[in-house]
């Protein structure tokens, strides 16, 4: 048996089947960023998601008061699971920047 307990998932330990199933969803939701849509004509070139004039800082917005995806996708039927997941894509790769080196 390998250290950590029996083995899943072509060899990973339980204790990564979280990490595993974390970075399989992040894959898909990169694949969602087609629904975020910035155009200088809509909502002041805010990111939006797209065709709706949802602003993807309004959903930002509910999420960081505390409102889970089933609550949002109540008031906001137009909505689907997968717009807050790219919403949420969106959100994390603005947050990203490149390493520079040091001087």
């Amino acid at each position: 048996m390998a250290p950590g307990g029996p083995s899943v998932r072509g060899g990973a330990p339980p204790r990564l089947q979280g990490r595993i199933r974390a970075a399989s969803k992040a894959r898909a939701s990169r694949s969602e960023l087609h629904r975020i849509t910035i155009d200088p004509a809509v909502c002041g070139g805010r990111p939006i998601i797209g065709g709706m004039r949802i602003r993807v800082k309004d959903v930002l917005d509910l999420l960081a008061a505390g409102a889970d995806r089933a609550e949002i996708l109540a008031d906001y039927p137009c909505l689907e699971e997968a717009d807050i997941v790219a919403v949420l894509a969106f959100a994390a790769k603005q947050g990203d920047h490149p390493v520079l080196p040091r001087a």
